[in-house]
């Protein structure tokens, strides 16, 4: 049997629970039920839906199964549910009541299964949606939430290590309107915990722990930044192009579609993500160059690309050069900085001495030319003046220039020979 150890909340101290939660009398007050970490088993008892004023449920790090009650989402104040790592079965029940304020939900590491409920696409104000670690499947389009879903105010998504198929819906990213244009307040950082309600104001203490895997690496967040955006998509079984619609997310910090089975080009759009800082499409089938708009993206600290069918040089600009060779390897057409593969049309690995010695070649290569179209042409030039000349007698002054220079030949002759003629 389920055995509740605390409940707290901004009004109350700490109140035993008990096996029968139902008996106290709490509904003029927001319950916050802490009950995390304390090797719990057993069954969530269905008279924790009593709680009409249930604001956040922690359940999570135990060893609780069975299915997840239809009737958790009973108390229009929910604000939280933090079921992770834990033994849970079967499907997500229906969490919607009009005009609820449910803003995150975190099912991290059970065994859950079957689709997306069509419920949580009517969350107007869901900012934090994890599925990590699961068994569920089925697609994420469209057409699969009944034609319509929102998810406005979604800041976080987390649908990695699950058998999601289908292809990636453009119209799904569309709507993720909330990673658009984050205004940061860089002089006081706000989390998220703050609960507005239609007729008052009050501020949750509850910190929304949360694991994400940023730059390769899981890091545990004990509270998430309102301006921290995240999708990852990664370790599941989606085909089909990158939607050019992730590039109008600019307010995205981390994406992750690694690890599914992606085609096409890597979308020059993503060049558009100015807050990105991790970028994952490693492990897929993505093909052709990878976009020179890329390296816009100033913010970029880790880029994992390889284990694709990427093809073309690596764009050499910007901080593109600080990223190591395991960022590109694995893609057996890509070639230059960092990778040893040099590229068939890389000019610039020829050295300057090279090409100075192939300009004098060439340079030398064009006199001699030049040199002897000139020669062959003034002999051409000579023997036929010449014939003119002996044939004609003309011109007059030449001909008599050439018949005078034999006789002045013989008179130096005598001359040097003392008169003597032989």
């Amino acid at each position: 049997m389920f055995k509740g150890r605390y409940l707290s909340d901004n009004n109350l101290k700490e109140q035993a629970l008990g096996e029968h939660p139902s008996t106290l009398d709490l509904q003029s007050n927001l319950l916050h039920f802490f009950v995390s970490e304390n090797d719990l088993v057993g069954e969530i008892p269905s008279t924790i839906c009593n709680l009409s004023s249930l604001a956040v449920i922690d359940l999570s790090k135990n060893k609780l199964g069975g299915v997840i009650p239809s009737c958790l989402g009973n108390s229009s104040y929910l604000s939280v549910v933090d079921l992770r790592m834990n033994n849970f079965i079967g499907k997500i029940p229906p969490i919607y009541i009009e005009g609820g304020i449910l803003r995150s939900l975190n099912l991290n590491g059970n065994q859950l299964e079957g689709s997306i409920p069509t419920s949580l696409s009517k969350l107007q104000n869901l900012q934090v949606l994890v599925l990590r670690s699961n068994r569920f499947c089925g697609g994420i389009g469209i057409e699969d939430f009944n034609g319509t879903f929102s998810f406005s105010s979604l800041r976080m998504i987390d649908l990695s290590r699950n058998e999601f198929t289908g292809r990636l819906s453009p119209a799904l990213f569309d709507h993720f309107k909330a990673m658009r244009d984050i205004q940061e307040n860089k002089t006081s950082p706000s989390y998220m915990g703050e609960i507005y309600y239609s007729q008052y104001y009050v501020l949750s203490y509850y910190n929304d722990p949360i694991i994400v895997t940023m730059k390769g690496l899981e890091m545990k967040l004990e509270r998430i930044l309102t301006i921290l955006t995240v999708i990852d998509f990664s370790s599941n079984h989606f085909q089909g192009p990158i939607p050019e619609a992730v590039g109008e997310l600019n307010s995205l910090i981390v994406l992750n579609f690694s690890h599914n089975s992606l085609t096409g080009n890597i979308p020059p759009s993503l060049g558009k993500l100015a807050a990105l800082e991790s970028l994952d499409l490693s492990a897929n089938k993505l093909q052709g160059r990878i976009p020179q708009q890329l390296t816009q993206l100033s913010f970029l600290g880790a880029l994992n690309l390889c284990q694709n069918k990427l093809e073309g040089p690596i764009p050499q600009a910007s901080h593109f050069d600080t990223f190591s060779n395991d960022s590109f390897s694995g893609n057996s057409g890509l070639c230059g900085f960092p990778l040893s593969k040099k590229c068939d049309n890389d000019v610039g690995s020829e050295s300057p001495a090279s090409t100075v010695a192939d300009d004098h070649e060439s340079e030398t290569a064009l006199f001699w030319k030049i040199t002897a179209m000139g020669y062959g042409c003034g002999l051409v030039c000579g023997f036929s003046m010449g014939y003119i000349v002996f044939t004609t007698g003309r011109p007059r002054w030449l001909a008599k220039m050439i018949k005078r220079n034999p006789q002045k030949r013989n008179r130096t002759r005598l001359h040097r020979n003392g008169g003597r003629r032989n």
